[in-house]
């Protein structure tokens, strides 16, 4: 381990760190995770905020729970999702500070472009 990371103590892989950012890196479970961070919300409110299929709202909600930021229950044939951990608004919150600070340099990094075209799109 390097860097500060090594200094504060944090027993966490480089690997796994950037799958930490990837998990959140998506802009529709970004969007949903602000859409939860209001409350418990079934898929179908999920599906009406995004204006996505369900099919891909439930894959991005799916990925949002092996994560570990959201959790879902059932009753009867609904399913509810909400966030389970309240570090993720602080993370949220935080984000969107720190973008909008950086929000040029942001906009023309190259190599952000190059990452995203290997996104599905969505």
């Amino acid at each position: 381990m390097t860097g500060a990371r090594a200094k504060a103590g944090a027993d966490v892989s480089e690997e796994t760190l950037g799958r930490f950012f990837r998990g959140l890196g998506h802009p529709v479970r970004l969007a949903l995770l602000e859409f939860l961070l209001n409350g418990e919300r079934t898929v179908s409110a999920c599906v009406e905020h995004v204006g996505l299929s369900q099919g891909r709202v439930s894959t991005h909600l799916a990925c949002l729970a092996r994560c570990g930021y959201v959790g879902a229950r059932r009753e009867g044939r609904f399913a509810f999702y909400r966030v389970t951990d309240t570090r993720v608004e602080q993370i949220v919150r935080l984000a969107e500070q720190m973008a909008a600070e950086h929000s040029e340099a942001l906009a023309c990094c190259p190599t952000i472009d190059a990452d995203s075209e290997h996104d599905d799109g969505e």
